[in-house]
């Protein structure tokens, strides 16, 4: 009995699996998906949140990949390549709720400029977003009040979004280069 019970909860886990982040990814139900797409309206989501870049400390979520041999000679360390899985949370506080976390990486593409080139995924792991991403691609010119990027795609409840991420430093450290930046998103998505 118990090992028929053991198998009976292992076949139901297996069964629940694609529907755990609240949304079915296998290929059968993207096919549905796109077969229903013409009868469906596009949504507009805001979404805010802060991206939490910890550079130093044990706990950095943020890591040199490459660099060029002059890239510590440049003034804006052209050539610097980043690799990161920081943090996003509800607020600026480091005890704020965590909702998901920015993974990609990030260049320093800016001879005469501080400026970022920028591609990373928003990866949901919280609400009712959980489970669901949004790709974001653009320069990021660091030094501006506010940075335009634009979102280029989305899984999850946000297939085929499109839309603009705006970023605003909250707070850096010059010294260790930890920085708190605030992002607000407007996306188009079915």
């Amino acid at each position: 009995m118990v090992k028929l019970c053991a198998i009976l909860l292992l076949c139901s886990v297996v069964i629940a699996m694609p529907m755990v982040r609240g949304i079915d990814e296998s290929p059968q139900a993207v096919a549905k998906w796109f077969e229903n797409l013409p009868k469906m309206e596009e949504k507009v989501t805001k979404l805010h949140f802060y991206f939490h870049d910890q550079v130093s400390g044990k706990n950095a979520t943020v890591v040199r990949v490459a660099q060029a041999n002059t890239t510590f000679q440049s003034p804006n360390v052209f050539g610097l390549v980043i690799v990161l899985d920081d943090a996003l949370k509800t607020g600026p506080e480091h005890d704020s709720m965590t909702v998901g976390r920015a993974q990609g990486m990030y260049l320093s593409a800016g001879l005469k400029e501080a400026v970022a080139v920028m591609n990373l995924d928003f990866v949901f792991t919280s609400g009712e977003y959980n489970g669901s991403t949004l790709s974001m691609s653009g320069r990021n010119p660091v030094n501006d009040l506010y940075r335009e990027m634009p979102i280029v795609g989305g899984s999850g409840v946000f297939r085929l979004a499109r839309g603009i991420a705006t970023a605003k430093t909250y707070w850096v450290n010059t010294t260790t280069a930890d920085a708190i930046v605030e992002y607000n998103v407007i996306v188009l998505h079915y």
